[in-house]
């Protein structure tokens, strides 16, 4: 999965006022691309002691032992980089892996620090508070921490076989069913209520299995395995997805890449370690 970066490790600790050195890493952001430099294999992004002025900018994280840094809305940038999707990145397999990771963990903060320049409540300018990441309001106190929604992957088995979906939008390759915790709902229930609207199926002996970063969409994702409860006819969804069936382990054909949770469930059970 895209956080599987060892002997890599995210440092994600707070450090408010930290400058930029030479050689750390800047990312600048346009919407949903990012300035980057490319070959055919490898993934690069600015060094600060490429910009004319490194004024307000904001350390983010560090990973091993590269510090990345988030440029503000008006920087001028270098030459020499161009803006691309973030998407198309976080799958691309350029190497090396982390700095895809800090990738789509930066997007993450950045879109939450873009829709927090003012309080929701009040409307006063927000600043970033000096102990912890969060945005502080000055006028109501109200404070602002970074926006985490969690969602689950749920692996349906039917003995060998593995249902399967497609969504109707976006994405076209095959996915498991998936969504979003709703106010009041454990995680379990989720998958219950999940299943139940995305295929018409009832299960049951509902078992974790692993979680995952997914900052693209503000998400911390967690994987279930469940097995159908009585039934396994399906009637699909039709408004959130084109196609659902029963796949046999041998026959499931994998995503393009190694990035998803969705992915490497499919696989675990493909290989009949699930």
């Amino acid at each position: 999965m895209i956080q599987d970066i060892e002997p890599y490790v995210l440092d994600n600790m707070y450090r408010p006022g930290a400058e930029p050195e030479a050689n750390d890493r800047v990312f600048v952001f346009e919407k949903n691309t990012v300035l980057i430099r490319r070959t055919e294999t490898e993934l690069d992004f600015p060094l600060a002691q490429e910009f004319e002025s490194c004024e307000g900018f904001f350390y983010l994280f560090a990973v091993g032992d590269e510090r990345f840094f988030l440029a503000p809305k008006d920087v001028s940038y270098p030459a020499g980089y161009e803006f691309e999707d973030v998407k198309a990145l976080r799958g691309s397999g350029l190497d090396p892996k982390y700095r895809r990771f800090a990738l789509v963990t930066a997007k993450h903060l950045n879109d939450w620090y873009t829709v927090n320049v003012f309080c929701g409540r009040c409307g006063a300018k927000t600043f970033h508070s000096e102990k912890e990441r969060a945005k502080i309001c000055p006028d109501c106190g109200n404070v602002i921490y970074p926006k985490i929604c969690p969602a689950v992957i749920v692996g349906v088995t039917n003995g060998d076989k593995l249902l399967l979906t497609k969504y109707k939008r976006g994405y076209g390759h095959n996915a498991l069913v998936a969504g979003f915790t709703e106010i009041g709902e454990t995680l379990e229930q989720t998958v219950a209520r999940e299943v139940m609207e995305e295929a018409g199926i009832r299960v049951k002996n509902i078992r974790y299995y692993k979680s995952q970063p997914w900052g693209i969409a503000d998400d911390i994702l967690t994987g279930f395995y469940c097995d159908v409860d009585g039934d396994d006819m399906i009637v699909m969804d039709e408004g959130e997805l084109k196609y659902a069936d029963w796949v046999e382990r041998s026959e499931i054909e994998l995503q393009p890449d190694d990035s998803s949770l969705t992915n490497e469930m499919m696989k675990m059970f493909k290989e009949g370690k699930q």
